[in-house]
């Protein structure tokens, strides 16, 4: 299981301040899509200034039609991130178009799909597609491995059984983890690391508990320790 750091905060300054205090540590950092439109391609590079080994997870949802998405598919190769997502909700023919448009190239980025949100409540998410979370997931799910894509973003409650049904190698990020039993903020669907474990999460994402923290190297460290 690996770190992923969510990059939220509200200027790129307090972003970088917040990397150069984790820079020696072997993470990843997510960049959303606030952060993204702000501060774009320079930020990215910024990041890979202050430590070149540092894995960039471009967490932008691309949802459109097919050709628009494949479009933006390849102008993502052109940023030198490591991986990015799209929304399952999409469709196979979307997501199939991403990942062929992508087969051209000898070395691409981890491409993951989004299944519910983990903001969504049970409720919230059955109004809008009509099936319960853990369905919908799962169904998501098999759609982006019959496209062709490396795994899928879930809660950590819905990792397990995404795992049963795909592969153990299809991989799971999971944001909204709260390592150390924190507030859960505007999230619904928050685990820790030890329920992440035993969902046999691959990626997880952390955010408030490391930027809010007065040393956030020091969470970072006990984080990876627990890892």
């Amino acid at each position: 299981m690996q770190l992923c750091v969510a990059l939220d905060l509200p200027t790129a300054k307090e972003n970088l301040d917040l990397i150069h205090k984790i820079k020696n540590y072997n993470i990843w950092l997510k960049v959303g899509l606030r952060t993204y439109i702000r501060d774009g391609e320079y930020f990215l590079k910024e990041l890979k200034k202050i430590n070149p080994d540092f894995k960039i997870f471009l967490d932008l949802k691309l949802y459109d039609i097919p050709n628009t998405m494949a479009d933006s598919a390849e102008s993502i190769m052109g940023l030198g991130v490591d991986m990015f997502n799209v929304h399952a909700s999409a469709g196979k023919r979307a997501m199939s178009e991403v990942m062929s448009r992508l087969s051209k190239y000898d070395k691409r980025p981890i491409v993951l799909a989004v299944t519910a949100l983990t903001s969504f409540s049970e409720d919230e998410f059955t109004l809008v597609y009509e099936k319960s979370i853990n369905e919908k997931a799962d169904q998501f799910a098999k759609d982006a491995m019959e496209s062709g894509l490396d795994g899928v973003v879930c809660s950590a409650f819905e990792s397990k059984s995404i795992k049963n049904i795909t592969s153990n190698k299809f991989m799971t990020l999971t944001p909204g983890i709260r390592p150390f039993g924190e507030d859960a903020g505007d999230q619904k669907r928050v685990a820790d690391i030890s329920f992440a474990k035993e969902a046999k999460v691959d990626f997880i994402v952390v955010g408030r508990p490391i930027y809010k923290s007065d040393n956030p190297a020091e969470v970072v460290k006990n984080i990876l320790d627990k890892l």
